[in-house]
């Protein structure tokens, strides 16, 4: 091998040979000495069993047999990954067989399994973006006081009761007339709450909504009347002075204490019937009005006639619906010559009972030759309260139905229908094809079916299979969803199904509101709110709604421009204080927390006074909005005075809102803070020629001037105001040229020496140290402020001539050079407590008049 290598070199050389490049070195080595050197480079690289060494030693400490592993991976065969565990003949057709079929599920269990993984990550990464765009709407929300998204919810111009809003954000026309729509019920109920009476809420609400869409598809206004028949609320109620005014029933709160108990007490259970029949009522009420729009439309083919009787309208309506070109629709049984089973499940479907059992009375004879027992079943079942059969009655019901219409093709599906209402016949099978066509019939038809008593057709049940089918399945119509949880009782779902869409954002607060007030919704305590959804869902207790929250990013745009319609929300707060736990109490905090929001946010001017309420020049004080409404935030004037007054003042205080601060702690009877605060306002603000500064001087004088002649806040602090309120018009006096009166306000402050005598410069500048640290620090303001009105008065002195005689002038510049003597003493002696650049200033004045 060796020989042929080394022929086969040397011929390699040759072919080379004809090309001369010198320019390149040659190698002469011969194949050993490449051999040797490969094997000597190899050798020189660091080796892998080290590596290898180290990686095991890791991976012993994490208990992991490397080697081990190794020889499995090696020794493991992929081969017979899909083969049969026992090998199986060649004419074993069962055994194969049943292999293939133990793979085909395998294969099918592992197909679901990864699609499950799939759409596991997929609804994980959707809820994620979902709650991220959640965050930052609120982010956006707190940053730039609007809702953000595709549209801001954002107050554009907003006016009530005369007040015009500035712009904050883009809203439309529609929107905004909608909200101010709404103000009206919100307010009206404030009112009847104030007087003690009971208010429509939801009527009123359903009225608006009308006056806004007329639309009989009106989503909203169909759930505010399955709201008002769950909540059995009376269309509109007596005035007080009506004889029947003593037998109204108080709609406040009536439900929260069923409400609120145990879901397994009787009150709790009573309720839930309750919502399951006024829902059910409510959507009979709204078929009657579609039936007898279908009818109306095609009156032709209806042959309606002059009988206004519920039986002759669907009779109209099932020749509209099911009759066409001289036949009945395939499947609908004729009974007597007529659709008698459909005519009877359509007259239960709009709730005309009394109809339905004088037809079926009529036709008694055909019915039950049709069905044995038929008519006697359908009474009970419709004469009895709970719409329920004894054990006889219902056993017979489920054999007929067994035994004819089950099974049978060419059954027809109203008599299906009415046998499945009569004997609530399987509960799972919750569609019956032709009758349930619709998600209004699919509804009434589960809530027809629906048994307190058996847990699997309670509404309960009801809800947790809405919850299962989700809000994509009644995507088709807006607001379909949150009316189906509200016809199941799932208030706190509804209100947070509306919250989602910005499109009926208004209606799910003021829905939330009448719920509040009839005591139907679970509010949520500080610990359950959440940043991304106001519905919170704790695992070992029901849904609640943080209602704080959404009323706060209702009223905050308006907060500023119409401060008083947005407290007739927060007023709704309290109406929750009964709940249960400490949830209930903290309505009365948030409620307390949000009022403070509103009047630091609130605007200042006439209308901020007439919020919160102020004093007159005489010093009398009036009361504000607010003040009116106490009995609503459970608050008396005192603790209206800590609660609201007081804190809202610190906050404004530490928003640098410094006239609404000192008017809120002087409404809240804190006179030292006031003076104490407007001590340091002033002081802060002396030279300033804001408008700002100049409200606060006026608000200044006239609290301080009411204080002296009741006696209140005496002391250092209120003499600092005095002293500083002189200050500030030497200040404004210097700035007219009215030098010498500048001067004599000055001196009346009793700030500054007049005389150089030592000893009263000595008590003058111990005094200041003794003095109210805005004093202090005004030091650098009023002391040059002096100097200068005597530099100015020395100039203009000198300067005269002919009225003045020479006598009475250097008299007057000789006092004028001794008040700057005493004045530049006395800045010598509190030298540190002035900047450098005064005294300089002060000596150059010296100078000037030759001090």
């Amino acid at each position: 091998m060796s020989t042929d290598l080394a022929a086969l070199l040397a011929q390699s050389k040759a072919l080379n040979a004809q090309f001369a490049r010198p320019e390149l070195p040659h190698v002469q080595l011969s194949l050993d000495q490449i051999e040797a050197q490969s094997r000597r480079l190899v050798s020189q690289q660091p080796g892998t069993q080290h590596d290898q060494a180290r990686a095991n030693y890791l991976l012993a400490q994490a208990r992991v047999d490397a080697p081990a592993l190794a020889a499995s991976i090696a020794g493991l065969n992929a081969q017979n990954t899909f083969a049969p565990l026992q090998p199986l003949p060649d004419n074993d057709v069962a055994g194969f067989l049943r292999h293939a079929h133990e793979q085909s599920i395998i294969g099918t269990i592992e197909s679901a399994r990864k699609e499950t993984q799939d759409e596991f990550a997929a609804q994980l990464e959707r809820r994620a973006a979902s709650d991220w765009a959640a965050r930052k709407a609120r982010v956006f929300e707190e940053l730039g006081g609007a809702r953000a998204g595709s549209t801001s919810k954002a107050v554009a111009t907003r006016s009530s009761a005369g007040s015009v809003g500035k712009s904050v954000g883009p809203l439309s026309a529609a929107t905004q007339a909608k909200m101010m729509a709404y103000d009206r019920p919100i307010a009206e109920l404030n009112a009847a709450r104030l007087k003690g009476q009971s208010y429509p809420i939801i009527h009123e609400l359903a009225r608006v909504s009308m006056s806004l869409n007329p639309d009989h598809t009106n989503q909203t206004t169909q759930t505010l009347h399955i709201l008002s028949k769950i909540a059995r609320e009376p269309p509109s109620l007596p005035s007080p002075s009506h004889p029947g005014a003593s037998t109204t029933p108080n709609l406040l709160r009536r439900w929260s204490r069923p409400y609120l108990s145990d879901a397994l007490s009787p009150d709790s259970i009573s309720l839930r019937r309750q919502i399951a029949t006024g829902a059910r009522e409510a959507l009979e009420e709204q078929y009657a009005q579609v039936l007898e729009r279908a009818v109306h439309a095609r009156l032709l083919d209806a042959r309606l006639g002059g009988d206004p009787s519920a039986s002759n309208k669907v009779r109209a309506f099932l020749l509209v619906r099911f009759y066409r070109n001289g036949e009945w629709t395939e499947r609908i049984e004729l009974v007597a010559a007529q659709p008698l089973w459909a005519k009877l499940f359509f007259l239960v479907r709009i709730g005309a009972i009394q109809d339905a059992l004088s037809e079926a009375q009529l036709n008694a004879q055909a019915l039950d030759a049709r069905e044995a027992g038929f008519t006697s079943s359908f009474r009970a079942y419709l004469e009895d309260p709970s719409r329920r059969l004894n054990k006889t009655q219902r056993d017979a019901v489920q054999s007929a139905h067994n035994a004819h219409m089950l099974h049978a093709a060419a059954a027809d599906p109203f008599k299906l229908a009415l046998y499945k209402l009569m004997g609530r016949l399987e509960p799972t099978r919750r569609s019956v094809p032709l009758v349930t066509s619709t998600t209004e019939d699919w509804l009434w038809f589960q809530l027809a079916m629906s048994d307190e008593d058996d847990p699997s057709t309670s509404i309960r049940a009801l809800g947790d299979t809405l919850l299962g089918y989700g809000p994509s399945h009644f995507a088709s119509r807006p607001g379909a969803w949150a009316g189906a949880l509200m016809s199941a009782g799932m208030f706190e779902r509804a209100v947070a199904a509306l919250l989602e869409r910005e499109e009926s954002y208004v209606e799910g607060v003021h829905i939330a509101v009448a719920l509040a007030y009839h005591g139907l919704l679970r509010v949520a305590g500080r610990a359950e709110t959440s940043d991304v959804s106001p519905l919170s869902t704790p695992p070992n207790a029901p849904p609640a709604l943080s209602l704080a929250p959404v009323l706060w990013r209702y009223v905050r745009p308006f907060v500023k421009t119409d401060a008083k319609e947005a407290l007739q929300y927060v007023y709704a707060l309290p109406l929750c204080a009964d709940q249960p736990g400490p949830a209930g109490q903290e309505q009365l905090e948030l409620a307390y927390e949000l009022v403070r929001k509103v009047i630091v946010g609130a605007g200042s001017g006439p209308a901020w006074d007439e919020l919160v309420g102020g004093f007159r020049s005489d010093g009398t004080q009036f009361p504000g909005a607010i003040t009116h409404s106490l009995p609503l935030l459970a608050l008396t004037p005192s603790t209206f005075s800590t609660q609201i007054l007081s804190r809202a003042a610190s906050t404004s205080q530490s928003s640098a809102r410094i006239l609404e601060a000192v008017k809120l702690y002087n409404l809240a009877g804190d006179h030292t803070t006031v003076v104490s605060c407007l001590s340091s306002s002033l002081g802060a603000g002396l030279t300033s020629s804001s408008e700002e500064a100049r409200e606060l001087e006026k608000v200044a004088r006239e609290i301080v001037r009411s204080y002296e002649r009741t006696g209140r806040a005496v002391g250092k602090e209120r003499d600092c105001v005095w002293a500083l309120l002189g200050v500030r018009e030497a200040l404004e006096l210097r700035a007219e040229g009215r030098f010498e009166a500048a001067l004599e306000t000055l001196e009346r402050t009793h700030l500054l020496p007049t005389e150089p005598d030592m000893a009263r410069l000595a008590r003058r500048a111990e005094a200041f140290r003794d003095a109210h640290e805005a004093l202090a620090r005004a030091a650098s303001v009023y002391v040059p402020l002096a100097m200068d009105c005597l530099g100015a008065i020395y100039r203009r002195t000198k300067g005269a001539g002919g009225g003045v005689g020479d006598a009475g002038r250097a008299a007057t510049l000789a006092g004028i050079r001794t008040k700057a003597k005493a004045l530049t003493s006395f800045a010598g002696m509190i030298r540190y407590r002035l900047p450098s650049e005064t005294h300089a200033h002060l000596q150059r004045l010296n100078v000037e008049m030759g001090v």
